[in-house]
């Protein structure tokens, strides 16, 4: 869009929290749209449903613009994990139907007759999307790349200074980069630059299978699964057949000890694979955690933030939906940067945290 740009990361591109999602793409956040209603108005829940769910067709434009990058079109299956849940699904799906967001309810004999499981009740939503997340990004940048943008890996930048019409980044190494504006893209770690408090770390689980025989696989080929339960059990397929399982999120936040619970995360994973699907051979081949960020209503927060002014603009896509909220956040921040208006820019901003 006519911008100079320059990337940097504090440690090799694409690895980090990017290579640990994942990429479950839907447009349902993992706070129902009848609880923001009443957190804020039906407006605002509105806004941001309708957001996320074009969102999945502008990603899917981005991923298709790149070529190979396991990018697909899936289902949702959103199912309640007891009783208790099933009332606020019903009512979750009745908002969504009313609304026009393309659903339908499965009660307990019809979620068995067509997918094998055996719940309540669930809504199955037919736009979601899987993705590579590391082939997405890295493709990108090489992208930017080869259109003129610098990308520094191992580029840790310690100090930020702003004036009224710039902002100046200091590196460890002692030099700096002067830009119009900073943007803030750096997951969870981007909290370690505010005095405020805006969002709970929080550590997820996951654990990928050997390639299952299509067959045996079965709707999962082309559904996402995940329940009402917090937090809650997920999963969906590659495009070369393997079953990503992920879950048992808790509050370790530190690397080591979030690191010495991936196995026996990860056994507990498999058991409710088991139970949940128990034709289901989806053993794990290898396992993994990544540390998140949560904000307490679900949302993202995109934007300038008053310790810093309008020059540095931060991207926290923090909660479930973090490729989805990306792509709004782009948006959004290329509207700041440009001056124009952006009608997600106040509920996405610092200033509903007050």
């Amino acid at each position: 869009h006519g911008h100079e740009v320059v990337v940097l990361d504090q440690r090799d591109v694409a690895w980090g929290s990017t290579s640990a999602s994942t990429a479950l793409l839907q447009y349902e956040i993992d706070t129902h749209a009848t609880d923001l209603v009443k957190r804020y108005d039906q407006a605002s829940a509105l806004l941001a449903y309708q957001a996320c769910l074009r969102a999945i067709g502008e990603i899917g434009e981005v991923a298709h613009s790149l070529g190979d990058v396991d990018f697909a079109n899936c289902q949702s299956l959103y199912y309640a994990s007891n009783r208790a849940d099933n009332k606020h699904l019903v009512d979750e799906l009745a908002w969504r139907a009313q609304h026009g967001f393309p659903v339908r309810w499965l009660d307990r004999a019809a979620l068995k007759d067509e997918f094998g499981l055996t719940a309540p009740g669930a809504i199955l939503s037919s736009v979601a999307a899987r993705v590579d997340p590391y082939r997405l990004a890295s493709r990108l940048l090489r992208r930017m790349q080869q259109r003129g943008t610098q990308v520094f890996d191992r580029t840790q930048v310690k100090a930020i200074t702003t004036t009224a019409r710039s902002v100046q980044l200091t590196i460890a190494s002692g030099q700096s980069i002067q830009a119009k504006h900073a943007v803030m893209a750096s997951g969870y770690e981007a909290q370690s630059w505010l005095r405020q408090r805006v969002a709970q770390n929080r550590s997820s689980y996951a654990y990928m299978s050997d390639p299952i025989d299509r067959a045996e696989l079965g709707w999962l080929a082309n559904t996402l699964l995940w329940e009402s339960a917090r937090p809650y059990l997920y999963m969906r397929s590659t495009g070369d057949g393997r079953l990503l399982v992920g879950g048992e999120d808790d509050d370790r936040d530190i690397p080591a000890r979030r690191d010495r619970r991936v196995d026996r995360k990860a056994a507990t994973l498999q058991r409710k694979v088991e139970r949940l699907l128990p034709h289901l051979q989806a053993r794990p081949a290898f396992a993994w955690a990544g540390t998140f960020a949560e904000t307490s209503d679900g949302l993202p927060l995109f934007g300038g933030h008053p310790q810093y002014g309008p020059r540095v603009l931060f991207a926290m896509a923090y909660g479930g939906n973090g490729i989805t909220y990306s792509m709004l956040g782009a948006g959004l921040l290329r509207a700041q940067i440009e001056r124009r208006t952006h009608p997600l820019t106040r509920l996405f901003s610092f200033a509903r945290l007050r």
